[in-house]
């Protein structure tokens, strides 16, 4: 069994799963950023010394992550809070502040935070004064670009803590074909005890199913299709089903979200009602489990298939040749 394929079954069947090659487990997780959901799967199974030693090693550094993510949260929220604005935590912060089982073992990186979109000037504002910092030049193209065309604010950085923040008007670039409810994204949010908030449950699924299969090349998703896993598990029954179809088909992204519980159903056995497998999807699952046992990626035709992709989904013919041109030549 490849390795990115034995990390999906270790995954899903932490005690049941025969493995041969722990440097090979190992190895994927890591490249994978999912060292800490495999080691807080395997807590409780007899492994060998060196692996147990890794495995508390990452559980550590999981709960380090998440006190460190929460913290970058609560300053957020100090600095956003006399604006009055709904502030939605996303991604892996969200499940770390709302307690979702999705967050056991999960990485946390940038802080992503989603606001209304006639509240960018005042949230940014309020950043950089609370002490963030612009990352990329803001005269220069690539800050242009963000603000015309993508789904965010170019990134910025706090100039003591060192942490990124990304501030999202939406969840897809206003270029991309899916064009999801940002007005129905925030207001189905879910309030924390904080003031701040989260998706709702479906609406965190299609989120990753849209980061996943509408927006990116793939690469690190064995992560995403875990967090749907998980969110499914949790949350799963027939009215929630239903709810995440009405809201798939609301933000326009039925076909990725079909798509993410098929292969979610086929690489971690999700009770996803995935229905029939396509044909298409032997190819997305060749991207996803694109590592070998050193936790390299491999596969490039299927790599650059991807790559390509991922910008013809995010931007039209013309705009898309004139941003690589831009890019290649500057």
């Amino acid at each position: 069994m490849k390795a990115a394929g034995l990390l999906a079954r270790a995954l899903s069947d932490p005690h049941g799963t025969a493995i041969e090659d722990w440097n090979a487990l190992i190895s994927a997780a890591r490249a994978e950023q999912l060292i800490g959901s495999l080691a807080c799967r395997m807590e409780g199974r007899a492994v060998p010394p060196r692996v147990a030693a890794i495995f508390d090693a990452a559980r550590r550094d999981s709960a380090r992550q998440r006190t460190q993510a929460l913290w970058e949260a609560e300053m957020a929220r100090r600095a956003l809070a006399p604006l009055g604005v709904p502030v939605i935590l996303l991604k892996g912060t969200a499940f770390h502040a709302a307690g979702l089982e999705a967050s056991a073992g999960r990485s946390v990186g940038d802080l992503d935070i989603l606001v209304p979109r006639e509240s960018l000037d005042a949230v940014e504002a309020a950043l950089l004064a609370a002490g963030w910092e612009h990352v990329k030049d803001t005269k220069g193209y690539d800050d242009g670009y963000y603000r015309r065309w993508m789904h965010e604010l170019p990134p910025l950085i706090h100039r003591d803590r060192d942490r990124m923040i990304d501030v999202h008007h939406t969840i897809l670039p206003p270029t991309a074909r899916p064009s999801p409810d940002a007005g129905a994204l925030i207001a189905d949010s879910v309030a924390l005890e904080n003031g701040l908030r989260t998706l709702s449950p479906a609406d965190m699924i299609v989120h990753a199913a849209a980061h996943l299969f509408a927006d990116g090349d793939l690469a690190g998703g064995l992560r995403n299709l875990w967090d749907i896993d998980r969110l499914l598990r949790e949350f799963d029954s027939d009215d929630f089903r239903r709810t995440l179809d009405a809201r798939a088909r609301r933000h326009q992204l039925a076909g990725p979200v079909a798509r993410a519980l098929r292969l979610a159903h086929r690489l971690y056995g999700t009770p996803a009602g995935a229905g029939r497998a396509r044909l298409s999807d032997r190819l997305f699952e060749a991207r996803l489990l694109a590592r070998n046992g050193w936790g390299q990626e491999r596969r490039k035709l299927i790599r650059f298939f991807f790559y390509v992709r991922s910008h013809w989904l995010r931007m039209p013919p013309l705009m898309l040749a004139r941003h690589l041109w831009i890019k290649a030549t500057r």
